[in-house]
């Protein structure tokens, strides 16, 4: 498996937490899937003490064939 990561920069002065707690956690995955219907990977965003830190773009593979512009066109919508 290879993944990109990106992190947010939010100011946590701005806006309170969300209330997810202390630790780490999954705010929101989801499964990339190519016009085949071919599943090359997943998008996984985190928070830490309730803020939103960073977007993960992962591949299943070693081919390289998943990057964020990939991913926003395979994102699907929740059925």
């Amino acid at each position: 498996m290879r993944c990109g990561t990106a992190y947010f920069e939010l100011d946590a002065d701005t806006v309170e937490p969300a209330p997810t707690g202390p630790g780490t956690v999954v705010a929101a995955d989801a499964q990339l899937l190519t016009e085949t219907g071919e599943c090359p990977g997943e998008v996984q965003v985190f928070a830490q003490g309730g803020y939103l830190s960073w977007l993960e773009v992962c591949s299943w593979g070693d081919d390289g064939e998943v990057n964020l512009a990939a991913a926003r066109r395979w994102l699907q919508p929740p059925s």
